[in-house]
């Protein structure tokens, strides 16, 4: 798994109304990348409501937030649609991203199939890893972990 000080890496992928995004579309900003494992998922749907609770908090840091799992851009769409989720989520169909991550619980033809831990990543503006926090069954964690982190960073608008 990629540890705090490394290098964030590199990824691309489509959000549930089709757009494309990458690491590098946040550039120069903070970003808080939450990998979860499945929508509609209890534990999954807390996570992303508390994320979605203090995307304003966060933007105030100065940063973004993106989920990633590996459901469909369609189940993220409904996802999103139903629970007013207000920040990009990205269909990691392949897998490939959270293998890229350490983040996939099986590699090879499973790969994409089986859900990838839940993990987040607080990234800098330069690209480097500043927070990794692992909690499976506490979505809370992750969204107070971030936050700290973001502060930590002396991010912000103001």
């Amino acid at each position: 798994m990629v540890r705090e000080g490394e290098a964030a890496p590199a990824f691309e992928g489509v959000t549930s109304d089709g757009t494309a995004v990458s690491l590098t579309s946040f550039r120069g900003k903070p970003l808080v990348v939450f990998f979860y494992p499945k929508d509609n998922t209890p534990v999954c749907t807390k996570e992303a409501c508390g994320f979605r609770d203090h995307t304003n908090e966060i933007r105030d840091l100065g940063a973004a937030v993106v989920g990633i799992s590996n459901d469909t851009q369609d189940s993220h769409a409904g996802f999103a649609q139903k629970h007013g989720l207000d920040y990009p989520l990205i269909s990691d169909t392949d897998g490939g991203i959270g293998k890229a991550y350490g983040v996939a619980r099986l590699g090879g033809v499973l790969a994409g199939w089986i859900p990838p831990r839940r993990v987040t990543f607080v990234i800098d503006r330069e690209g480097i890893v500043r927070r990794v926090i692992e909690a499976e069954l506490n979505a809370g964690t992750h969204v107070d972990g971030a936050l700290a982190a973001l502060r930590e960073l002396g991010t912000g608008t103001a």
